[in-house]
């Protein structure tokens, strides 16, 4: 059954449209084709480089491809760029990603809003998502999101990520912080920089297990300079 989602991708737009952004893209992608850590990061490298806005998903009953594509165009044009301050390798828990280390409130409230617009083209979780989700094991306010939007990591309990590996072991957590480290003081410039979001994108599971693929890419909108002007006024 094909799944969708809803992501936010730092420099899926070109090195000639933010070269930072893509550098930062290039240099994850190269972590994820180290075959040394290969095992470590399995989960990650068939999501792909990405942030979850909206979660993957089946399509409701009545719903199109072409709809979600034209929902999305409309979410972009109606959300600017958002500034990601100091991206850089960091725990979450037991996966490593990359985590902002600055204001989060913009990024928040688009990810906020995706998860309320796009509901509509979310199918109920069926009998495996349960499974796989586990609710039962779950804290009471993230079972309750997880219920009511499919999700449990949203609005109060969302964090902006990039994800670099699935969890990691205790006994390889030194080696795996110091190779992420040395790797992005080689390969990425980007890192502690501020990147610019430009886009967001539909991501495309195809069937279960498979790679997530980029479906299509939708610009956000970039603010006028009077905008800016009556935003600092």
């Amino acid at each position: 059954m094909t799944r969708y989602a809803v992501y936010a991708v730092p420099g899926l737009l070109g090195e000639n449209d933010d070269p930072i952004a893509a550098d930062l893209r290039d240099s994850v992608e190269a972590w994820y084709a180290r075959p040394e850590f290969h095992e470590l990061t399995v989960d990650a490298r068939r999501y792909g480089f990405h942030a979850t806005l909206k979660a993957p998903f089946r399509l409701a009953g009545g719903r199109t491809e072409a709809e979600l594509r034209a929902a999305a165009d409309a979410f972009a044009a109606a959300h600017h760029t958002v500034l990601l301050s100091a991206l850089r390798p960091a725990n979450l828990g037991r996966f490593r990603a990359l985590l902002l280390h600055g204001d989060e409130a913009e990024v928040r409230m688009l990810a906020d809003e995706a998860v309320r617009d796009f509901d509509v083209f979310r199918a109920e979780p069926d009998d495996a998502d349960i499974r796989r989700r586990r609710p039962e094991m779950l804290p009471p306010r993230q079972r309750a999101l997880f219920e009511q939007w499919g999700y449990p990591y949203v609005f109060e309990e969302f964090r902006f990520h990039l994800t670099l590996t699935d969890p990691i072991p205790p006994a390889r957590e030194s080696e795996i912080d110091g190779a992420l480290a040395a790797h992005f003081a080689r390969n990425g410039q980007a890192v502690d920089s501020d990147v610019l979001l430009r886009s967001i994108a539909l991501f495309i599971e195809r069937e279960p297990g498979a790679p997530f693929d980029v479906l299509s890419v939708h610009p956000l909108a970039t603010p006028s300079a009077d905008t800016d002007m009556q935003e600092t006024a």
